[in-house]
C-alpha cells in the first residue's frame, strides 16, 4: 500500500474589507443575489456572482422546491446561466455568500459537492482556473485560486 497526501492552499481574509476592491464589489453582487434567494424550506440563502472575461457580472441565488432535488443552488444557477448566455466567455472569479435564517453564519461556507463538480466542468472546459471567494453572512472570506483546491479528485471526461 502507498500513502498519497493531498494538500490544498487557501487564503483567509479576516473580513470582506481586507479583500481587493474588485472582490468587495463582486461579493456585494453575491450578497444582493443572496437576498433574492427562494429558500422557504431550508431558510438557507445563498448568492453567487461571477466575473466573466468579457466584463459581465452574472449572479444567481438558490431556488428551492418542495421536491428538494428539483431546486438549484446559487453557484449552479449562476454558472449555467453564464454558460447559456455567454458560451465563449471564461469565468475569472466567483464570489459566494450564504446566510441562514436559523442561525448566525459567520464562517466561510464553500460550495456543496454538486456545485464543486459543476464548477470543475467549467474550469476544465475553459482551461483556466476560477478564483473562488466564499463567506458566510459576516466574518472572514476564504479564497481558493482554483476549484482543484476544493475538489482535488474531480470526475471529468477522461473518466468516461
Amino acid at each position: 500500500m502507498k500513502e498519497v497526501k493531498i494538500e490544498s492552499t487557501l487564503f483567509v481574509f479576516e473580513s470582506l474589507k481586507e479583500t481587493p476592491e474588485a472582490i468587495q464589489k463582486l461579493m456585494h453582487k453575491a450578497i444582493e443575489a443572496r437576498d433574492n434567494a427562494y429558500a422557504p424550506y431550508s431558510r438557507f440563502h445563498v448568492g453567487t456572482a461571477l466575473l466573466l472575461d468579457n466584463g459581465e457580472i452574472i449572479s444567481g441565488s438558490n431556488q428551492e422546491n418542495a421536491s428538494y432535488p428539483s431546486g438549484l443552488c446559487a453557484e449552479r444557477t449562476a454558472i449555467f446561466y453564464a454558460g447559456a448566455k455567454y458560451p465563449k466567455a471564461k469565468v475569472l472569479k466567483m464570489a459566494i455568500s450564504a446566510a441562514s435564517q436559523n442561525q448566525k453564519t459567520d464562517k466561510p461556507i464553500p460550495p456543496c459537492g454538486a456545485c464543486r463538480q459543476s464548477i470543475a466542468e467549467y474550469e476544465i472546459k475553459q482551461e483556466k482556473p476560477i478564483e473562488i471567494y466564499f463567506m458566510g453572512e459576516t466574518g472572514s472570506v476564504m479564497k481558493s485560486s482554483s476549484l482543484a483546491n476544493l475538489l482535488p479528485f474531480s470526475f471529468d471526461a477522461s473518466n468516461l
